[in-house]
């Protein structure tokens, strides 16, 4: 097996179009919990042959990262506010809190 082969096999297929993973790349959260409950939907009603549960799974994995990591992103910016806030807190009502 050459090295590409083995890139690729290593590589999951997929059906997404690169515009496609693009635009989900730049889905607000609420827009991509929105489409994900719909994949969700079509994969849950049955009556889908093989490829379109392939496709509407794969598309439903790459909407839920993309809303994980805009949570995650959410998180982090709480967490540091938090840090920033109980440090602060420290010095609240005393003269170095001017400085």
């Amino acid at each position: 097996m050459t090295s590409k082969n083995a890139s690729a096999a290593s590589e999951p297929a997929t059906s997404l179009t690169d515009k496609e993973r693009e635009a989900i790349a730049q889905m607000p959260y609420e827009e991509a919990r929105d489409k994900l409950i719909q994949a969700v939907q079509a994969l849950e009603a049955g009556g889908l042959d093989l490829d379109q549960s392939m496709r509407q799974w794969e598309i439903g994995e790459a909407l839920a990262k993309r809303a994980q990591s805009l949570l995650n992103e959410v998180k982090a910016k709480l967490d540091a506010a938090q840090a920033e806030q109980a440090n602060s807190a420290d010095t609240a009502g005393t003269q170095s809190n001017l400085d």
